[in-house]
């Protein structure tokens, strides 16, 4: 593939709570003008956790925009001037009360790169064990379950687990422990 030969002749940018929508006015390769629309907001964290007896720790919570309740990671965005994996330990703190001392960061991917700026870190942490409550945020309503390896295996096979930064975490596990 080419250099990348496109040039923003234009762009503006709208903060809508906290994201921020770009317009770019750019001139293609080809000399035909076209606008791009996407979205930017911090990079985050997503957390495969898996406990001392071999249970993965998920979280239970309503998202507005599916307008149904689904299943996830622990996860969430990177503090300004945060280390991805301190902001990693922090969430998995903070939403499941659990914590450990065997991190492995399983690299990172663009969820969606044709629509959003966002980059989201992966981490396996393994032996975790519990040591507090959650410390939930006022609008976060989160269920934690334990859910044995095996049977999490399931819910990926029978399309139950459909968190798409879980997904990408749950792949980089599989083919990290393949070798």
């Amino acid at each position: 593939m080419a250099n990348n030969d496109w040039k923003i002749n234009q762009s503006t940018t709208t903060q809508v709570d906290r994201f921020k929508i770009t317009i770019d006015e750019v001139l293609l390769a080809n000399q035909q003008t076209h606008q791009f629309s996407y979205v930017q907001f911090r990079d985050g964290v997503c957390i495969l956790a898996i406990t001392e007896d071999d249970h993965v720790l998920m979280l239970k919570q309503y998202r507005h925009p599916l307008h149904s309740i689904e299943l996830e990671f622990p996860a969430g965005m990177i503090e300004e001037e945060e280390d991805p994996l301190m902001a990693a330990k922090r969430e998995l703190l903070e939403e499941t009360g659990y914590q450990s001392n065997q991190w492995i960061a399983l690299d990172y991917f663009y969820p969606s790169a044709g629509s959003t700026t966002e980059k989201i870190h992966l981490f396996l942490a393994t032996d975790t064990v519990r040591i507090a409550e959650q410390e939930l945020e006022e609008l976060e309503e989160i269920e934690l379950e334990k859910v044995p390896i095996d049977q999490f295996y399931q819910l990926v096979e029978n399309g139950q687990f459909r968190h798409g930064a879980g997904l990408a975490c749950w792949a980089r596990y599989l083919s990290m422990v393949r070798n």
